[in-house]
């Protein structure tokens, strides 16, 4: 057994602490025990959650990295050696929770957005109005109008549905077992007040959330879990999951601990059983098989509701898209390799994929080189961590973004990677009554739409900026955007000159 060190060490000052034990009720990891009249630390199972911390009336916890006396190896690192160590160990497959957290290069934050001055003066937000409203679903090749008996014009043209979207951020999709159904209520709350969605994950929908239906994305993945017609028809749209960026190319699983009685009854499979959602779907394997699916919830919903299909970035990414479109998708989610999940083999979630730029660029051009982009909305995802990175992702040709890791950080989560462990001492990734509790779905919904607003006013700031009033007129407006520090190949894929560079 290979003396493997802790990941964190965890101090507590005794001389503050007044051993009123507050810390060791909120530890979920068991780390904090109560031992001699003092709080005793278990440095092996802190997982850096900072409950405790937070919870602390004295600040009396800090919580630090450990440090290890080994020899310096800038390639066989402690994280490396570690890792070696612990399978060395099990014999297992190492995982993690959230993204990707590898120091790689972010293009959005090597994005520059351009701004007006006077030939194109900048827009004053405050003082004339700012449109963030956009539409998901397909849209015409082109209109044609009638005059009717009053002499009214009239739109002639069958429009295919649509969903309206008041911000042009969507929450991503979690699944009821992934997360608490106290997670999902917030969620699906908090689009409401928003005037968004939220989706479903692959986990069906509770019935207390059925009432919001108008706000909710519900998802078809490869196990079926909770699909059936009433799940279907209570919705506003329905997205087809292929891949995800977290695990391009594989399936999910959700432990058989976390299947109580009312995940089971969700999502229609025995209690305490694992959950097992194989990557390809029993009947696709070909772009005519998933047009077949497709135009087969278009049938179950009486074509009343668009229908989207969910990818990962990976390589081909175009090529992938285009078929699908092709195959009749109104909406189009691509995952970067940044994109979260509950669990996820850290050899996948750190070697496969691409990011989320790059594939959101190629695709948009694809597309409009193919004269198909009408077809489709496109919705971006994979680590979209501020407004910033909204309005970069539209000029690359989105139509919205995508928000998982973010909302759950609004929602209280710390990113400490262990959703996988039921654990969660937030109350977000646990199915444990005695934690879901901890996490008020009205308050957490708040802090939520909070989010979104904040998001929307800066949004209404940098259109401004750049001299339009709506979002569609930023939509796949490579030209508002300057590429900083990156390589001459990176800026040809996205389409964006380097920043010095004028019209």
């Amino acid at each position: 057994m290979a003396n493997i060190p802790p990941e964190f060490r965890v101090s507590i000052d005794n001389d503050r602490c007044r051993k009123c034990r507050m810390c060791v009720n909120n530890c979920s990891f068991g780390a904090l025990q109560f031992e001699n009249d003092r709080v005793i630390a278990d440095d092996s199972k802190c997982v850096a959650c900072y409950r405790c911390v937070s919870k602390c009336p004295d600040n009396a916890i800090t919580i630090s990295n450990f440090q290890w006396g080994s020899r310096y190896n800038a390639n066989w690192t402690p994280e490396i050696t570690n890792n070696i160590q612990r399978q060395a160990d099990t014999g297992g497959i190492l995982l993690s929770g959230m993204g990707n957290p590898r120091p790689h290069k972010i293009i959005w934050d090597h994005l520059l957005i351009d701004a007006c001055q006077v030939t194109n003066p900048s827009i004053d937000p405050l003082r004339e109005p700012m449109e963030l409203r956009t539409y998901l679903g397909r849209k015409p090749d082109h209109l044609e109008f009638v005059e009717n008996d009053e002499g009214e014009i009239e739109l002639s043209t069958e429009l295919q549905p649509q969903v309206k979207l008041d911000v042009p951020v969507v929450f991503a999709a979690m699944s009821y077992g992934a997360v608490s159904l106290n997670a999902h209520k917030a969620l699906a709350i908090a689009a409401r007040r928003s005037g968004t969605l939220m989706n479903t994950g692959e986990g069906g929908l509770h019935e207390d959330l059925y009432p919001y239906a108008d706000n909710i994305m519900v998802q078809v993945a490869s196990g079926r879990f909770g699909v059936h017609n009433k799940y279907l028809n209570t919705c506003s749209m329905i997205e087809i999951k292929i891949g995800q960026g977290a695990k391009p190319g594989i399936g999910g699983h959700l432990p058989g601990e976390k299947v109580g009685e009312e995940i089971s009854k969700t999502r229609m499979i025995p209690s305490g059983t694992d959950v097992l959602s194989p990557a390809p779907h029993h009947d696709i394997y070909s772009i005519e098989d998933l047009s077949q699916l497709i135009y087969a919830l278009k049938e179950a919903t009486n074509y009343e509701k668009p229908v989207g299909v969910k990818i990962s970035a990976v390589h081909n990414v175009a090529a992938i898209a285009s078929g699908a479109v092709r195959a009749g998708a109104d909406v189009l989610t691509i995952d970067g390799y940044r994109g979260g999940s509950g669990a996820s083999p850290l050899v996948i979630r750190d070697n496969v994929g691409i990011p989320i730029e790059l594939a959101l660029a190629t695709v948009d051009q694809r597309l409009r080189d193919e004269g198909i982009r009408n077809r489709t909305s496109i919705l971006c995802a994979g680590s979209i961590r501020s407004s910033a990175d909204v309005a970069k992702a539209v000029a690359l040709g989105a139509d919205a973004a995508v928000i998982g890791t973010a909302a759950l950080i609004a929602m209280g989560c710390r990113v400490c990677q262990r959703c996988y462990t039921g654990n969660c001492a937030w109350g977000i990734a646990t199915q444990k009554p005695e934690l879901v509790s901890r996490l008020d779905p009205e308050t957490v919904a708040q802090r939520l739409s909070n989010l979104l607003s904040g998001w929307s006013f800066e949004l209404k700031e940098i259109l401004g900026s750049l001299g339009v009033n709506s979002i569609e007129s930023l939509r796949g407006s490579r030209e508002r955007l300057r590429g900083y520090e990156l390589d001459e190949k990176t800026l040809e894929l996205i389409g964006v000159k380097p920043a010095g560079v004028g019209q």
